[in-house]
């Protein structure tokens, strides 16, 4: 058995939420030596460009979740044309839904209606849609921007399990994505609805939103919240961000057409263009203001 295979299987049995836990106590730790040292060796094992962050100084952060959640300087992620990417990792998947089935990884696929929390109603407006898939891992900026501007319409808190989501886990745990934590986010956007999935996974100890703060870690049954009021959010703003790496899936209606020149595996930077959507008269670039 290689070792990839091994260390997915292995995880079936570990303590995942106990775990994720244990390490998000440790990450809001604000012992100046417990975050400096962190912080430190951190920045040294994954060559973290702290010259792009808005604060240097990594002794400045009051604990290692305020630097791993760290403000970029806004001219270091330019905004794109069209629809972008929603944050810095690796464009694992993209392509068509087809059938209501989106790829995972080579030889794996998961249900669009169960990643978005079992709502045939929530996925119908995807069912033939488009996705793309994007991991963070740790070195990566861990803010998660809009694709496009959009309204916000419906969240779910979808309880699940804590896998790791790398490449390895991907390719061998069935249905990764729908069967993780994850909050599901809704949005109106003028080319029609679009699906913000953040993923939850191993040692992530939270998931927060610009709207609600903190909104895992929770229990039980899937939690819906329609919202009435007006949150709007530009494209190329922040909409939410991971305490530890993740991933970000988006679902699209056909209308979304993925520029030529991407490829599976590529790195991605937040704010990237990834392609353009149809209006009404044809295909164009999205003209919305940034952020």
């Amino acid at each position: 058995m290689d070792r990839a295979k091994l260390f997915s299987l292995s995880q079936y049995t570990l303590p995942q939420h106990l775990i994720s836990r244990v390490i998000g106590r440790v990450a809001a730790c604000d012992n100046s030596w417990v975050k400096n040292t962190f912080i430190e060796r951190f920045i040294k094992a994954y060559d973290v460009n702290m010259g792009e962050a808005l604060e240097e100084d990594p002794r400045a952060y009051a604990c290692f979740n305020d630097f791993f959640t760290r403000a970029l300087k806004p001219e270091a992620r330019p905004i794109g044309q069209g629809l972008v990417s929603p944050a810095d990792g690796v464009l694992s998947q993209f392509g068509a839904i087809e059938h209501g089935t989106l790829v995972q990884a080579k030889g794996q696929a998961f249900s669009l209606t169960q990643l978005l929390g079992g709502s045939e109603e929530r996925a119908a407006p995807f069912r033939n849609g488009r996705f793309a898939t994007v991991y963070l891992s740790p070195k990566d900026y861990h803010r998660v921007h809009m694709p496009l501007a959009g309204r916000l319409i419906e969240m779910a808190y979808v309880p699940g399990r804590l896998f790791s989501v790398n490449e390895a886990t991907a390719q061998h745990v069935p249905g990764l994505f729908a069967r993780n934590e994850r909050l599901v986010c809704i949005f109106e956007t003028e080319h029609g609805p679009m699906a913000m999935v953040l993923v939850g996974a191993m040692i992530v100890a939270a998931i927060k939103t610009v709207w609600s703060g903190q909104v895992t870690p929770l229990s039980g049954s899937v939690e819906t919240t329609h919202f009435n009021q007006l949150i709007e959010l530009a494209r190329g703003a922040e909409m939410g961000r991971f305490q530890l790496g993740s991933t970000v899936v988006m679902c699209f209606p056909e209308n979304v057409e993925f520029d030529d020149a991407l490829t599976l595996g590529q790195s991605v930077s937040m704010g990237q263009s990834l392609g353009m959507c149809a209006t009404k008269s044809g295909m164009a670039q999205t003209p919305e203001p940034t952020a």
